[in-house]
């Protein structure tokens, strides 16, 4: 299959198939586990680190670029990454095989909860298990993204500093968009214009933060609609406009089908979380947890429907403008502020990992406990040099969960 021509100083991938482009993509779907974060540094580690389809720097430009545009930004990568192996038709199959094995399963949950009792004590406790489970798989990730992303102290202080932010309440848009323009003037030694970006990025943050939790609000605002009863064609919509909002990583979608699933009436606040928490025992993006909202709100074809809205910006994104962002990663005027961009992100990252970490915190009966089990998670994840190390957690970490929590 031919495929898309990059500069010469760039690698490439090796020729493939389409089957063989689809079939390394529904691979990585398979063990996409522990959300973005551990899911980009898995495709980083064996299609930049290892076959090296292309270079680290224009990989984390690439990454930046999708950070800053509404969607899932690994599967948005992984659609980008087929198109360089294979075009349209290799970046259709890319994001397909990705995002297929959680749909799938996020699919069969759905469809269970109906029929059994996920809060009965032993699901509960293996549950609480995975969650702490995953928080060491993000933990990890974060780490090794930002070994490949902080290369200097600029970059280091751009990552704190937007950490603070976040944690603080500062939007997203603001954050990295100031993380990007303050390495961009200081990469130029322009330290008094670095001033004047910092003293206003600190300025607007304090002037539009939002302190409150992206779960809190107003639940329950209009009565329960009877379950499966909303239309198909609303629930695409509702998908459509969360994929277009999340700018900033997948983990901003949670507001946006809060605000319709339980603004609405579809579901109360407590099956929504439920969602969210099977979406954690899953190979798949975050975002898949709009497959269960669906479900619940419209049946399979309501599944369907919000699936299909809420991935479609991430796949139009890659394939329609493949060229266009393929020009803004060779444009090296670019490359500062992306790479500002890129530390901003490290921090926004670390800020969530804290977040979920303390949720999970609140839910476990032990922390001491909780922590011996994280502790273990992270122990497999850095001694265990293997591709299989990431289920291994969520297997030994939910049946520790299983065997510490259970009993109560």
């Amino acid at each position: 299959m031919n495929r898309p021509a990059l500069c010469a100083e760039e690698p490439g991938p090796p020729l493939l198939t389409p089957l063989q482009i689809f079939w390394r993509f529904l691979r990585f779907g398979l063990l996409a586990w522990g959300g973005p974060v551990a899911q980009i540094a898995m495709v980083r580690r064996e299609l930049v680190d290892e076959q090296q389809w292309v270079s680290s720097g224009r990989f984390n430009r690439l990454l930046a670029i999708y950070q800053v545009l509404p969607g899932p930004e690994a599967h948005e990568l992984c659609v980008h990454l087929g198109m360089v192996a294979g075009r349209k038709l290799g970046g259709l199959l890319a994001g397909l095989g990705f995002m297929l094995p959680g749909f799938v399963l996020m699919l069969a949950l759905s469809w269970l909860y109906f029929r059994i009792d996920v809060t009965q004590a032993a699901l509960g406790a293996l549950l609480l298990g995975v969650q702490v489970g995953v928080i060491a798989l993000i933990v990890r990730a974060v780490h090794r993204i930002g070994e490949h992303m902080l290369s200097n102290r600029w970059l280091w202080a751009i990552g704190l500093g937007a950490a603070a932010a976040s944690l603080a309440g500062a939007t997203f848009w603001i954050v990295l968009p100031v993380g990007g323009a303050l390495y961009f003037s200081l990469a130029r030694r322009h330290f008094a214009g670095a001033g004047v970006v910092a003293a206003g990025g600190v300025l607007a943050g304090m002037l539009t933060a939002d302190v409150s939790s992206p779960l809190a609000g107003q639940a329950g605002a209009l009565p329960l609609v009877e379950a499966g009863a909303v239309p198909a064609l609303v629930l695409f919509l509702a998908g459509l406009k969360a994929g277009l909002l999340t700018f900033g990583g997948a983990y901003t979608v949670i507001p946006f089908l809060r605000g319709d699933a339980v603004g609405n009436g579809w579901m109360t606040d407590a099956q929504f979380l439920d969602g969210l928490a099977l979406s954690g025992l899953l190979p798949a993006p975050l975002i898949i947890f709009s497959t269960f909202v669906g479900y619940y709100a419209g049946g399979p074809a309501g599944a369907f429907a919000m699936t299909a809205g809420i991935f479609l910006p991430a796949f139009a994104f890659s394939l329609l403008f493949f060229e266009r962002l393929e020009a803004v990663v060779e444009n090296e005027r670019l490359h500062a502020f992306l790479e500002g961009v890129s530390a901003a992100v490290v921090g926004l990252i670390v800020a969530t990992t804290f977040e979920l970490a303390s949720v999970v915190a609140l839910r476990v009966p032990s922390l001491i406990i909780a922590g011996l089990i994280f502790a273990g998670g992270l122990a497999i994840l850095y001694a265990w040099k293997s591709k299989l190390n990431l289920a291994a957690v969520i297997l030994t970490s939910g049946l520790a969960g299983y065997a510490a929590f259970g009993s109560g």
